[in-house]
């Protein structure tokens, strides 16, 4: 993996904020880098973190700071195997920081709760040994954070008399910092004293600590989910009541959208006349939610009125875009009135985050609306996901179920589908009836756009490869290859082979998905040398989800697809690792998507892509549950446990 400092021709840069990374190079003092970075953390946004955090390293390389945060930006995301190799590459393994060394037991800790078993004690056991070594070589006022942690992991490990020794000292440590109201580590002093009255079960004086705990943390979301996910294990191992934790519990993340509004004294599906009723239903449908972020996208009507709403009730709003901007205010925006531009620019001024679904002309393909759609979906099921939270969507909707292939319906369909909560504030016609059952979204014309995943595979050492083992090689690794994706044959749009190369498209990105871990998982499993090939060749792939033209190839009479999204797809899979399958972010927000929890996208960074492509961000596509052993562990040195004492 290379983290590149360049955004390039990435798409999903964000020019509202300022070309983050691209401004590290810049910089000269590392405060307000650092600010950044912590900024997005704060607000859930971790992968952006990470991305600032990684270039301020690069940057800074002596300025341990950014390593421990973007190290914990991977953590909080749940990519922990990445976040272990990366506490090594960024040399935090040598750091004797206290921080650092209590950032290690949070790692060796997410890797024990994906266990089970003996594993998992094993672990829990090494994480409170870590965490308890610096506690107690710590002279510092702050090692209460690894004590606690220490006391917790004690207790969840069955050692409740280590557990109350180790609580009991950290509440001793506390005691005179409790009431500093100006302490700048407030929320974690008394996070941390919640903790401890709850090891040592005393729930009545954890109780009279959270006002006091929310009231420090504010809006840092980051924390109170860090901290809820903590003491709700607490609780499940002491059989404590879990509506104790009611205050900690992260706001929802928010989809919103809905129709464009009619310029005035023309016709539309939410006519002019109707702003002010449906402004008002909003504001009472946020306030009825508590939001902690919205996605959506910010055409004239619905849009830009969810997202003032959103700011002036001071809640992050991320924004995503389905091609140039320009051609954008020229379809959704202008045609509903001069006033809706002004307004369209302060909300992207204040935007938290701007992504583009794609750098694409628009042409009249109305399906990159619902291109982008499906990407702000899938965008706010991750970003609730990594915070512990529930998610919801808000739709300004006339009722009427007829729509071409984008639209209010298509979006409303495509969340319900999913079983998440869903609020439709009534326009226009006000239909009584909201009968979706049977509506079926058209199909793309020919020689139109659709969407489609695209996995592109090749098996490095295979040029190296001698005229005597290319037989073996086709027999044995192809074979291998072919039955692999056998199970998928009904599934796969278009399959190419040369050589060693390997194309599949998929009209569903889960079984695309599906299919390149079962690739990667067969090819992986040969035993190359019983074979009679070299040990080194091992499977790459690399996927894509966007929008594409199928067309029929004039020179060989079958299916093909053609565009920009198909180049993008293809520059993956030479920069991805062997032995690993790499998606780009649209692959992985749409997979949350439609798979829910099947499959876990653990961000590496913002990756520079083949033949000067530019930069992409790229993630590390795994079964949800698999790829956080042990093993990754290395040669990390780590403390043996330490027996508490008084």
């Amino acid at each position: 993996m290379k983290v590149s400092l360049s955004q390039g021709k990435d798409p999903l840069s964000n020019p509202v904020r300022g070309a983050v990374i691209g401004r590290a190079l810049g910089m000269i003092e590392a405060g307000p880098l650092l600010l950044e970075a912590k900024s997005f953390f704060n607000n859930g946004e971790f992968f952006r973190a990470f991305d600032i955090a990684a270039s301020g390293f690069e940057r800074f390389p002596d300025d341990r700071r950014f390593a421990h945060r973007a190290v914990l930006s991977l953590a909080n995301c749940g990519a922990t195997a990445l976040a272990l190799e990366s506490f090594r590459r960024f040399r935090l393994d040598r750091s004797a920081h206290l921080d650092d060394r209590a950032l290690l037991g949070r790692l060796i800790k997410d890797l024990a709760f994906a266990e089970t078993g003996s594993a998992r004690q094993r672990l829990l056991a090494e994480a409170r040994g870590i965490y308890e070594a610096a506690y107690r070589q710590s002279a510092s006022g702050e090692a209460y954070y690894p004590g606690i942690n220490a006391a917790t992991l004690a207790l969840l490990s069955g050692d409740h008399s280590g557990a109350s020794v180790l609580a009991t000292a950290v509440l001793d440590l506390l005691s005179l910092r409790l009431d500093d109201e100006q302490a700048p580590d407030r929320y974690w002093i008394l996070a941390s004293a919640i903790e401890a009255q709850l090891v040592l079960g005393d729930s009545e004086a954890a109780r009279a600590l959270i006002p006091l705990a929310i009231e420090a943390g504010g809006t840092n979301q980051a924390e109170l989910a860090t901290t809820a996910r903590q003491l709700a294990r607490i609780l499940d191992t002491s059989g404590g009541d879990p509506a104790l934790l009611g205050p900690f519990a992260p706001p929802p993340i928010l989809h919103f959208h809905g129709h464009i509004i009619a310029a005035p004294d023309r016709p539309g599906r939410f006519p002019a006349a109707e702003e002010g009723a449906v402004a008002e239903a909003i504001g009472q449908a946020l306030d009825g939610i508590r939001v902690g972020a919205g996605y959506g996208s910010l055409a004239a009507g619905a849009d830009i009125m969810f997202a003032e709403a959103l700011l002036a009730r001071g809640v992050a709003l991320n924004l995503v875009l389905p091609f140039g901007m320009a051609d954008f205010v020229a379809q959704s925006v202008q045609p509903a009135g001069e006033g809706w531009i002004a307004r369209f620019e302060r909300c992207l001024a204040a935007a938290t985050t701007l992504r583009y679904a794609t750098e694409d002309d628009y042409l009249g393909d109305d399906h990159l609306f619902t291109y982008c759609s499906a990407l702000a979906m899938g965008l706010a099921v991750v970003r609730a996901r990594h915070m512990g939270a529930s998610v919801h969507q808000i739709a300004v909707w006339d009722g009427e179920p007829r729509s071409g292939v984008a639209g209010t319906v298509i979006d409303l369909l495509a969340w319900r589908r999913l079983g998440l909560p869903q609020t439709i504030l009534r326009c226009g016609a006000r239909a009584t009836e909201d009968d979706l059952a049977g509506f079926t979204p058209p199909a793309a014309d020919n020689g139109r756009r659709d969407m489609r995943a695209m996995l592109f595979a090749d098996l490095h050492g295979f040029s190296k490869l001698g005229d005597t083992e290319l037989p073996l090689f086709t027999a044995h690794v192809m074979g291998a290859v072919a039955a692999a994706m056998a199970p998928f044959r009904g599934e796969i749009d278009i399959l190419n082979t040369w050589g060693d190369g390997i194309f599949a498209v998929f009209a569903d990105v889960a079984q695309a998905a599906e299919c390149a871990l079962a690739l990667q998982a067969r090819v992986s499993g040969l035993d190359l040398p019983a074979i009679g090939l070299p040990p080194t060749l091992s499977l790459r792939v690399g996927g894509h989800y966007g929008p594409v033209y199928r067309l029929d190839d004039p020179v060989t009479g079958r299916p093909n697809l053609y565009g920009r999204h198909v180049s993008r797809a293809a520059r993956i899979e030479p920069v991805t690792p062997e032995g690993c399958v790499y998606v780009t972010e649209t692959f992985a927000a749409i997979l949350a998507l439609r798979a829910g929890t099947r499959f876990s996208c653990d961000y590496v960074g913002v990756t520079e892509m083949a033949k000067d492509y530019g930069c992409l961000r790229m993630f590390l596509l795994r079964r949800d549950g698999e790829g956080k052993g042990p093993a990754v562990l290395g040669d990390i040195e780590r403390p043996p446990v330490t027996a508490a004492s008084p």
